[in-house]
């Protein structure tokens, strides 16, 4: 089914948000604390600690089987850890069923109820709980409207867009007013349009309801645009987490530094003092990890902080271009033959046509580094 942006028929998330649909409880804080689950001989986590502060949208991301998905599910009570805990505004949840945790969860899937309409798919929660019919269908409304949905409670799932099944799945979420929402990477059965759509917005009515979020996506893109901070795991473990422009703009290790946005590896060698590297000519000082003294490196770069000259060049040529926009990102083809990309103002970019000889260089400022691997 090809999903649609929302139309005059499907007000958007961002209209104001009812006061019925707002009076959740404070934010609550979770915490993580020396996670540890396998399966078999797999290390799903491995001592993850971490928290999530009051009212924050924190976005766990990395590669498939990093250990996202269980960090979730723990919260919701689907997974039990080996060893460690979850405590939610103080309170160890470890052992506590899913149903009696005061946490709502979309996921991938949106797991509706075919044989129930949208109204009572947001209202099942409240069934469960033995809310009055009156009730039920008054806060059920309430919240198809907060979704922009407020039209579509008579509809079945088969006769809705995978955007608006989404928007139902989230509704029913909330629905019992949880302290903790849980996103099972949530937009990505939707197509790019309706995706970004709902990222927004979903967005924006996380910040109204003040409700702690964890979001789970493989999308550095969706993460960054999304989070009050992200979480790169790595192998079941914690790797940084940070504010989006933080993350990107200073990984702490090599691994953030490739898994969030482009990164080119330039070679370069530390010296005796293991806090400076050579690299194209030039001596920069070590960020984050260090290697030791007199090794041969990669210094991590990203395409915007590498430099182009046409003047004096140093055997480096242009070897093609991808127009982006207002940016143009140049394929370079270093004197050692290795090849980096290089992102320039469009205007800067069209001097330099294929086949131009150009001087690479860095800026004067601290690089991280990571040592070679072995040929």
């Amino acid at each position: 089914m090809t999903e649609t942006a929302p139309t005059a028929d499907t007000p958007s998330l961002t209209d104001p948000v009812p006061a019925a649909a707002t009076d959740n409880s404070a934010g609550a804080t979770v915490e993580f604390r020396g996670l540890r689950r396998s399966f078999g001989t797999n290390t799903a986590l491995d001592g993850l600690d971490l928290t999530v502060r009051p009212g924050e949208l924190l976005a766990l991301l990395g590669p498939s089987g990093c250990g996202k998905t269980t960090a979730l599910r723990m919260v919701a009570g689907f997974e039990s850890p080996d060893s460690g805990a979850v405590l939610v505004d103080g309170s160890d949840i470890t052992g506590i069923p899913a149903h009696r945790r005061d946490a709502g969860m979309v996921f991938q899937s949106y797991s509706l109820f075919p044989h129930l309409n949208a109204r009572d798919n947001v209202a099942f929660g409240l069934k469960m709980r033995r809310v009055g019919s009156a009730e039920r269908r008054k806060r059920a409304d309430e919240l198809l409207e907060l979704v922009g949905l407020p039209q579509y409670g008579d509809r079945y799932p088969h006769q809705l867009s995978g955007g608006q099944q989404q928007r139902i799945a989230l509704a029913r979420a909330l629905a019992l007013r949880p302290r903790v929402l849980l996103l099972d990477e949530p937009l990505s059965a939707l197509d790019a349009k309706v995706r970004l759509t709902l990222r927004e917005e979903i967005r924006r009515l996380q910040q109204e309801l003040g409700i702690t979020t964890l979001f789970v996506t493989h999308d550095q893109e969706e993460a960054l645009s999304m989070a009050d901070r992200v979480a790169v795991m790595h192998a079941g473990r914690l790797e940084q987490c940070a504010a989006p422009a933080e993350l990107y703009a200073r990984p702490t290790t090599a691994f953030v530094a490739e898994f969030v946005g482009t990164m080119n590896r330039i070679p370069g060698r530390v010296g005796e003092d293991p806090g400076t590297v050579e690299v194209l000519g030039q001596r920069l000082p070590v960020d984050g990890e260090r290697t030791a003294a007199q090794q041969d490196v990669e210094v991590l770069v990203r395409p915007e902080n590498v430099l182009l000259s046409a003047q004096g060049s140093s055997g480096a040529i242009i070897t093609g271009s991808t127009f982006l926009g207002a940016v143009t990102r140049l394929g370079v083809q270093l004197p050692d033959g290795r090849s980096i990309k290089v992102d320039l103002s469009t205007h800067d970019a069209a001097e330099l046509p294929a086949g131009s000889g150009v001087t690479v260089s860095l800026p004067e400022r601290p690089v991280l580094v990571d040592a070679r691997p072995a040929d």
